[in-house]
């Protein structure tokens, strides 16, 4: 037939008459067409997502048996498993998502609609006693901040009580999306505190970062339990969090419980101080872009 394929259109294998269903070469099927809309479901899906697939096996270890999904990645047991950044990235998104659609982050700030800025003083960020910026009898403010800062500042506060309350409502949006590119940034950090006090253990920063993940996935997930309707299910994800971390740490890294507390609040610490900092960052960052 003349509609028949003569050669593969990815690397150029010429076939036989007539053409086999793929390519003896590349494996790329021999006839191409555009694609239909439930082929780009399936391609989407398929055993990513059916009942037997890598994503609900990968989610059955990750929730009921913390650190074994990193056991089974570093003793090489992979093919069955979502990869560790494909895993991450996929919650992490999820989540994000459904933050900014059923979600909020509270700014705390509600304006009277006849409030006069012309009195009185409205502080906008402070840090300390030298350090702060806001209105102060209608006057802008901008103290021990670069000068670019202020000058961004100074055109979000320039505004009436109703402009004002706009951009207090829209600080919520920004904070929420700009979240997950903070944590994704965090996640090499907690990596590298677990590979400085677990030296001896002799594994590879990049098996630390697997292990960052797939904690980092848990956690996301717990923040997402917080999203449901039920009372009391902030306070349970706020203990799974450190509960799931100790069971994995267990798990994946071993020893003795008195130096297993030990790196672990050694970190928690640090990563906790790192983290509160990332926190103000994403809401400056908020505030000015």
């Amino acid at each position: 037939m003349s509609d028949e394929p003569r050669a593969c259109a990815n690397c150029g294998e010429p076939f036989a008459s007539p053409p086999p269903a793929f390519c003896p070469a590349c494996g790329q099927e021999s006839r191409v067409r555009a694609p239909t809309l439930g082929e780009f479901v399936q391609q989407f899906g398929g055993a990513y997502f059916s009942t037997e697939g890598a994503l609900w096996r990968t989610l059955k270890l990750l929730l009921f048996k913390p650190g074994e999904l990193t056991r089974q990645y570093l003793a090489g047991r992979r093919k069955l498993y979502v990869l560790p950044l494909r895993l991450y990235l996929t919650i992490s998104l999820v989540t994000i998502l459904l933050l900014r659609v059923v979600g909020e982050v509270d700014t705390k700030v509600s304006l009277s609609a006849d409030l006069d800025l012309g009195k009185g003083e409205y502080a906008l960020l402070q840090f300390g006693e030298g350090t702060a910026a806001g209105l102060k009898d209608g006057a802008f403010y901008c103290r021990g901040l670069p000068e670019w800062l202020c000058q961004r500042l100074q055109r979000r506060l320039d505004a009436d009580p109703k402009g004002l309350q706009r951009e207090a409502d829209a600080l919520s949006g920004r904070v929420i999306g700009n979240l997950g590119g903070a944590m994704f940034l965090m996640v090499p950090l907690f990596a590298l505190l677990q590979k400085i006090v677990h030296w001896n253990r002799r594994l590879r920063y990049t098996e630390h970062l697997v292990f960052a993940l797939h904690l980092h996935a848990f956690w996301f997930i717990c923040l997402l339990l917080t999203l449901l309707p039920v009372p009391g299910m902030v306070a349970v994800a706020a203990a799974l969090v450190p509960l799931y971390a100790l069971a994995a740490l267990k798990r994946v890294y071993g020893g003795r419980w008195p130096w297993r507390w030990a790196r672990a609040m050694l970190v928690s610490m640090t990563y906790a101080v790192a983290l509160s900092f990332a926190l103000v960052g994403v809401v400056i960052w908020s505030l000015l872009f």
